[in-house]
């Protein structure tokens, strides 16, 4: 068949399947329907590489509404925004810094949370800063979507990446001295990638780890040993105890060292560190 014949009859064949709302997908052929069935699933890290940005919004933008949020201990609200902007929600956190019913809860910590994200290269902790609006002083953090409980995905098969992923949720639990971590505050998205909120507890002076590991990353690993107290203190030091918030911390990495050193002496490093 010469060449111009051709051409003009895989043309034609487009065009028809742009008009005609008859076409179906076995007509289409097995090459469709694999590309269709492949189509990556839409992750809720939207602020990937545009942290700045979604930072600069959360702080300045004003705030249309507010709703109840009927699940969390502390008794969030969701703060609306006026529509079509670059967000369309945040939780909305007014806990000043105390012990109001025997636990420490602070907004600072959900800051402080977000802070350290950003310096361990996580992207597992969304979006959080300190905003201002009428009389109150509250953390304004990122409502993720498109998302899912915990509840709904766990029965579900895990891809390879999630062993990983709950390695570094511990990791970093215990770096923060987050006792609080529960099925209410993990989120998962359409592809697989896990979400931590509601760290009011966390960033405690107390120097116990608060879970037990079982698998390492050396590549987080090596990211948290990398922090020292000018670099946490520049970064936290506004939104943990001072000093002491940060001392802490690293003396909860001590012990986090001493737990990984049991457990290669125990199983072995091949047991211990993911590939």
């Amino acid at each position: 068949m010469p060449h111009r014949v051709l051409v003009g009859l895989l043309a034609l064949a487009s065009l028809l399947l742009t008009l005609s709302p008859r076409v179906t997908a076995d007509a289409l052929g097995p090459s469709y329907v694999q590309a269709a069935a492949s189509t990556p699933a839409k992750s809720a890290n939207v602020w990937d590489g545009r942290g700045t940005e979604f930072e600069e919004y959360l702080r300045t933008a004003e705030i249309d509404h507010f709703a109840d949020v009927p699940i969390g201990v502390t008794h969030p609200k969701r703060a609306f925004f006026k529509p079509g902007g670059l967000v369309e929600s945040v939780a909305w956190k007014v806990l000043p810094p105390g012990r109001p019913a025997g636990y420490w809860e602070s907004y600072k910590s959900e800051i402080a949370a977000y802070e350290l994200d950003k310096l361990l290269h996580m992207g597992m902790v969304p979006v959080a800063v300190e905003k201002r609006w009428k009389g109150e002083t509250a953390a304004a953090v990122l409502w993720l979507t498109p998302i899912h409980s915990w509840k709904e995905m766990e029965p579900r098969p895990k891809p390879g990446k999630w062993v990983r992923q709950v390695a570094r949720m511990k990791m970093f639990d215990n770096f923060i001295g987050n006792k609080d971590r529960n099925a209410g505050n993990l989120l998962v998205d359409d592809d697989w990638n896990l979400f931590l909120i509601d760290h009011s507890r966390a960033f405690v002076t107390d120097k116990d780890l608060a879970v037990k590991l079982e698998h390492i990353d050396r590549e987080f690993w090596d990211r948290i040993l990398a922090l020292d107290e000018p670099t946490l203190l520049a970064a936290l030091g506004k939104w943990v105890e001072g000093r002491g918030g940060v001392r802490a911390m690293l003396a909860r990495r001590d012990k986090i060292k001493i737990a990984i050193d049991k457990l290669v002496a125990a199983n072995g490093e091949a047991a211990v560190f993911l590939k």
